[in-house]
């Protein structure tokens, strides 16, 4: 008996440490033996699949598949045009154009078992992941496409929250990593970090926040003239199909506050927690983009094939919204740069990807310049990259 009874107690405790292995292993990141997938070159046959023909541009501009890329979300390139695409599932591609002729060739799952791997950027030859609470480096990875390096780890102290979770990252003229957290709620008093951009070094030293008052900026870029951050912000929803607004705003500086949750779109208070408080107190948005608009990712125009006044234009994707009665969003605005350094007001410059305002064929998520001068969109919706170049009539 007792015999028995020690085997089956040295069983009990083989298959309890077999069950915390397993899930030791599931917690870890995967390290991604990846195989090239040929990007397909029948440019019309995916312009038909992803009914290109839909979609309006103004004169002498054109759409096409770059790479078809499931979940495509935030977008970088390298020095060297290597594509990155973050998602909002588990893996981070590459995408090249290894003859430099504007379309794709081919397209490399590099990481993949990753929390959200959202957001990425590009640094001294490593490529940056951030997750929900962990940011990621893939160290000399345009050499390893074909089998990358497992990700390490660089900061793993952002919350862990997935409302307003994912993130969108990139490296300032300071050198350091940009990194949003967003408000944990549709509306709430944040605990901090919640409702800022913080920023670190690439080591992952020196956290910060760097401003304060954001419910959920899912893009930003530096203004090429003045390197000042500006950023997209989405605002609160019930309040109504048309208010508040999203807003573009812009941080010059460390310690600048935006009025989340006490002050909507600079002049609406928040009718819970905008009691004693005035809209005076905090810095207003540059622009408002419109409520319900879902504007995430948005560009500078650095590059030369646009005609001229596209010029450090500001390029801004709509993704649409979810929960307005009538649809609005699901496209690409620009803001065009006026001599005194000043923006117009948004307007389309790609739509649509929302056909008779309930026909949904696409969700715009993110742009990106490439060296070419053209721009790619992402489209997280249909699982694509488009490109869209210009050439005068």
């Amino acid at each position: 008996m007792h015999l028995l009874f020690s085997s089956i107690k040295k069983l009990l405790f083989f298959l309890f440490a077999l069950a915390i292995i397993s899930s030791c292993k599931n917690n870890k990141t995967e390290n991604t033996k990846s195989e090239a997938t040929a990007v397909s070159q029948n440019s019309a046959s995916l312009f038909k699949k992803y009914n290109l023909d839909k979609i309006k541009l103004p004169a002498g501009f054109k759409i096409e598949v770059y790479a078809e890329t499931p979940d495509a979300r935030s977008l970088c390139v390298s020095p060297n045009g290597t594509l990155f695409v973050g998602t909002r599932s588990k893996k981070v591609y590459a995408i090249t154009d290894e003859n430099h002729d504007g379309k794709a060739d081919k397209v490399y799952v590099i990481a993949s078992g990753l929390n959200v791997p959202n957001g990425v950027a590009f640094k001294d030859g490593s490529l940056y992941i951030g997750t929900i609470s962990t940011i990621y480096r893939l160290d000399s990875i345009e050499s390893r496409l074909d089998n990358p390096p497992a990700p390490v780890v660089v900061y793993d102290k952002y919350p862990s929250d997935t409302h307003h979770g994912p993130k969108f990252i990139a490296f300032g003229p300071d050198n350091k990593l940009y990194v949003p957290v967003g408000a944990p709620c549709n509306i709430c008093i944040p605990e901090p970090p919640h409702g800022t951009i913080t920023r670190i070094n690439a080591d992952g030293s020196g956290f910060e926040i760097y401003a304060t008052g954001i419910r959920n900026s899912v893009g930003f870029a530096w203004n090429p003239t003045n390197k000042e951050l500006w950023f997209t912000d989405n605002g609160r929803d019930e309040l109504g199909d048309d208010i508040p607004s999203d807003e573009l705003n812009t941080a010059p500086k460390a310690g600048m506050n935006f009025g989340y949750p006490y002050c909507h779109e600079g002049d609406i208070l928040d009718p819970e927690f905008g009691k004693g408080k005035s809209c005076l107190d905090y810095t207003p948005p540059v622009k408002k983009l419109g409520a319900h608009v879902a504007s995430l990712g948005m560009r500078f125009y650095t590059g030369n094939m646009f005609p001229a006044d596209y010029k450090n234009a500001i390029f801004i994707a709509e993704h649409g919204s979810w929960n307005r009665s009538t649809l609005v969003g699901y496209r690409v605005v620009v803001a065009k740069m006026n001599s005194n350094g000043s923006f117009t007001d948004p307007v389309p410059f790609a739509e649509g990807w929302l056909q008779n305002v309930t026909n949904v064929n696409g969700r715009p998520v993110d742009v990106q310049v490439l060296a070419d001068g053209s721009l790619l969109v992402s489209d997280d919706y249909k699982g694509a990259v488009y490109r869209i170049s210009y050439k005068a009539l």
